[in-house]
């Protein structure tokens, strides 16, 4: 074994390098899991290593080498992920593109990054790049996984995976030298190169693609890695979309420092499944997530018997009043301790299980905010489940909450070796280790992003609360005022409202008019389950979200929430005076939402602008014609009258504060 850059007194700086490390120090434990056809194979770190060089020698025979970019495109398979390693020992740029962008989406990618090859999962990514082929001159190969389908494909410049790595092997093979010179050009590194380009997920327009070098993002995740205490025994479920900055640095990046081995899911279809076998020991999910996760739990208690249903609720009751304190360490008297314990044994450690969570050490939830009864319900059941704050331009962790100190309103304190300060005009800035490099091909967008002292600027509003911790208000850019002077911040309003179960989405409206409404978007399973239930049938999404007891349903949660917003005194002006129930769900195909399920705001004000319009001036009804995607491309056309609904608001709790703003 050739040796590593730790081997010969320091330590790795790239995380091919710390394959060659953990090939000698963790040989023979496990890397890779991945579950195909119903059974989970495993690869250790020393038959990944020989994985990973055959194909990355392989691909040095096809002409790739220094500064080519590489596409990848698909789910979570674990040839995707040894292909960024293989890219990387070359000192070539892995491209992650989201398996579900539309072709056009892709191409754009693609050709702005001026990938020279692209490796994909299967024959659907392989279509959507020869549908756009002439788009992207630069590229001139694709490589998949998956051969089904594509057996009568022009193979002139396709070829399978395992192809190329016979390439690979074959010139190792014939040159007794050549796995030798590939290590030692690995150890000959000293990080200054690019890592990967990270496309934004495209809020505001068009992705941006965050160039990282290696040894900025090696030195993020040994830090984030030691925070947490992770290591070679610790295992994770990376369902997550592979192009997304989350996954590639909590299981690509953090799995290599730490040596802990990465499981793949059999299919996006049998996650919570694939959870539950693999049983991880670090999680992270976004608040969205967790939302489903409760809402499934409901709804099988509403359709749990009578004793089941008395005994979860009397032990979510006992889960409420002790759980956190005994999770945290603190004194509990000890009928409390008896009683959480009798939970443990009978609801909590059964739900977990049910779950995949119980084996969790370390669970995040990041992304945006999540309701703090959502946040204690998990925590309740003692799963440690702790919020972060990141971006992709910082290679993900900028704050994280420390053990013992978990607060629902904060993000957490600044993770080692990261400096956060808060603007005069309130935007959160940061300097860290792993902060990218620039946006590739778009210096003008780069020096807006940075200030003139080289912090970067998040976009995002925030305050340092009396312990130190940062809250996130909003997006800066989204912060704004009724013509009332009331602060109005559209995502603390639709969190509220998307802390209820049966509500998936939430677009809110306010800044420079004179009230603050709603879009709402229904959750099909939570209230499709309900109507059931209450024998109301309906045959759409469409035709549900417009029923009057829906309507009665949505009334009830949007008065919920603004009687909290009463109580508050810089909020209770923002309170929802008109609402309505769209009539199709928000698709990030149709350009509503970004592929990380985050609302494109700017275009839902363009697209649903009547909409809006009939919101403020008194109409009780619009009929309304939108384009829709298809699931197999096609678009088409839908069209309704969405009844608007008017609602009561709640005096202020301290009307002098209100009338102050």
């Amino acid at each position: 074994m050739p040796s590593t850059g730790s081997d010969a007194g320091r330590v790795p700086v790239t995380f091919p390098q710390y394959l060659l490390l953990n090939a000698s120090r963790f040989a023979d434990r496990p890397a890779t899991r991945h579950k195909d056809l119903g059974i989970w194979q495993s690869w250790t770190w020393k038959e990944q290593l020989d994985e990973i060089r055959a194909f990355s020698i392989g691909l040095q025979e096809m002409g790739v080498g220094e500064g080519d970019k590489i596409a990848i495109v698909g789910t979570n398979r674990p040839r995707l992920y040894w292909t960024f390693c293989a890219v990387q020992a070359l000192k070539a740029i892995p491209v992650p593109v989201y398996a579900d962008a539309v072709a056009e989406e892709m191409a754009y990618v693609l050709n702005h990054a001026g990938v020279r090859l692209a490796v994909v999962q299967d024959q659907e990514q392989v279509d959507k790049i020869l549908s756009f082929s002439e788009d992207i001159p630069a590229l001139k190969d694709v490589i998949y996984d998956e051969p089904r389908g594509l057996r009568d494909y022009d193979h002139t410049h396709l070829q399978e995976f395992t192809a190329v790595q016979d390439k690979g092997r074959q010139a190792m093979k014939a040159d007794a030298g050549r796995a030798g010179a590939w290590a030692d050009a690995i150890n000959a590194s000293d990080g200054e190169e690019v890592s990967v380009f990270l496309y934004t997920s495209g809020t505001t327009g068009r992705s941006k693609g965050v160039v990282l070098k290696a040894k900025t993002s090696v030195k993020a995740a040994c830090d984030t890695a030691e925070f947490d205490h992770l290591t070679e025994n610790d295992n994770v479920l990376a369902y997550l979309p592979l192009a997304w900055a989350g996954d590639h640095y909590l299981n690509y990046a953090q799995g290599y420092v730490a040596g802990l081995c990465m499981a793949c899911p059999e299919s996006p279809e049998t996650v919570s499944h694939d959870l539950r076998e693999i049983g991880p020991s670090f999680y992270f999910a976004p608040p969205r997530v967790f939302e489903q996760l409760l809402t499934t739990v409901m709804i099988r208690m509403e359709d749990a018997g009578g004793l089941k249903k008395w005994m979860f609720q009397r032990f979510l009751n006992v889960a409420k009043a002790h759980g956190e304190q005994i999770l945290e360490g603190k004194p509990v008297p000890l009928g409390g301790r008896l009683a959480y314990w009798l939970g443990e044994l009978f609801v909590y450690g059964p739900l977990k299980n049910t779950l995949g969570f119980s084996n969790i050490r370390t669970a995040y939830t990041a992304g945006e905010a999540i309701g703090p009864d959502l946040f204690s319900f998990f925590r309740s059941l003692g799963i440690n489940l702790k919020q972060l704050y990141g971006q992709t331009e910082a290679f993900l962790y900028v704050t994280a909450q420390k053990d013992g100190e978990i607060y629902a309103d904060t993000v957490g304190k600044a993770v080692p070796d990261v400096e956060i300060r808060i603007s005069d005009d309130g935007e959160v800035l940061f300097k860290s280790p792993g902060m990218f490099v620039e946006y590739y091909a778009d210096e003008e967008k780069t020096k807006e992003t940075f200030t003139e002292d080289g912090f970067v600027r998040t976009g995002d509003a925030g305050i340092f609360d009396s312990r130190g911790d940062l809250k996130i208000i909003d997006r800066a850019k989204d912060v704004g005022k009724l013509r009332s002077g009331s602060l109005f911040a559209p995502k603390y309003i639709e969190n509220k409202l998307k802390f209820f179960p049966n509500i998936r989405e939430v677009v809110a409206f306010g800044d420079d008019r004179d009230f603050c409404t709603v879009f709402l978007n229904i959750d099909l399973v939570a209230v499709g389950n309900w109507a059931e239930r209450n024998n109301i049938s309906y045959a759409s999404y469409q035709e549900l979200a417009g029923l009057p007891e829906v309507y009665n349903m949505m009334r009830e949660h949007v008065d919920q929430v603004n009687s909290d917003l009463a109580g508050e005194d810089l909020m209770a002006g923002s309170q929802i005076k008109r609402f309505l129930v769209l009539h199709k769900e928000l698709d990030a195909d149709d350009g509503e939402l970004t592929r990380t399920q985050k609302v494109r705001r700017g275009f839902i004000e363009d697209r649903y602008a009547p909409l809006i319009e009939a919101l403020y001036d008194g109409s009780s009804e619009k009929f309304v014609e939108t384009e829709v995607t298809f699931e197999d491309g096609r678009k088409g056309n839908i069209s309704a009258t969405v009844k608007i609904e008017d609602m009561d608001t709640h005096a202020a709790a301290n009307p002098t504060m209100e009338a102050a703003q």
